[in-house]
């Protein structure tokens, strides 16, 4: 079943089985480590070969034994199923993690939480307690004339995105999130209220701090537009890597 759908060269994502979560639910949740690799080999069906992962020039040498969820982006979608290392190699000059299946490969439904690395111009600013207050009374009555801050998208979903700016934002404060996106050629304007999850600053960059963002009031059609952009944007890179 496994090479069926899923096939060498499809970037996959690893995440520890232990802190698995995959709906954010507050923002007192511990931020979940993700790491982005591809699929090396498939051995079998039960057993797959992925590179091992990295962190700028770092290897990441995963442990054995470990018990990790992998999500497969394919051409026919998400699939997902938890996999356990079972030993760690190289391969002509190729640093290999091999992996047995210990679930069923199965289709992820819930898009919208996979994140899509990218660099995308961003406008923030925190909520004045007015807006907020708006907010809890189920409007959203948002001044749009208040100045905004430059930031940087470094990834983003239908439940959210981090990015880069100079202000440091509190967890847990509220920030109004305004940047766009191009939907199946057509431009779309998105000004979306976030909470901050986790907010850092950058390593080696004084000044400069990631946040972490779960959106609060985007609509049905609006997380929808945005996984479409994810989706698209994934095969134009799936066709830039086999240069197409």
């Amino acid at each position: 079943m496994l090479s069926k759908y899923v096939t060498v060269g499809n970037r996959v994502e690893l995440q520890s089985v232990k802190r698995l979560n995959i709906e954010i639910r507050d923002a007192g949740n511990e931020e979940r480590k993700v790491y982005s690799t591809k699929v090396y080999d498939i051995v079998s069906d039960e057993r797959i070969e992925l590179l091992m992962p990295m962190e700028q020039t770092k290897l990441i040498l995963l442990p054995v034994d470990g018990e990790y969820e992998l999500c497969f982006y394919t051409g026919n979608g998400l699939y997902q199923c938890v996999a356990r290392v079972v030993d760690r190699y190289r391969d002509n000059n190729v640093y290999v993690l091999a992996l047995d299946l210990i679930t069923n490969l199965r289709k992820y439904q819930r898009r919208e939480y996979y994140r899509f690395s990218c660099a995308l111009e961003m406008n923030s600013r925190e909520l004045l307690k007015e807006e907020i207050e708006s907010l809890d009374h189920d409007h959203n009555i948002l001044q749009p004339e208040l100045p905004l801050k430059r930031s940087v998208i470094l990834d983003i979903s239908g439940g959210g995105l981090k990015f880069v700016s100079n202000l440091a934002y509190e967890k847990g404060s509220l920030i109004l999130c305004n940047y766009d996106l191009v939907v199946d050629d057509v431009p779309r304007h998105y000004s979306l209220v976030g909470k901050v999850l986790a907010s850092s600053e950058v390593e080696n960059k004084p000044g400069i701090y990631e946040h972490r963002v779960q959106y609060i009031n985007v609509n049905p059609d609006e997380r929808e537009e945005i996984i479409k952009y994810i989706f698209n944007q994934e095969r134009k890179n799936r066709r830039k890597e086999k240069g197409m």
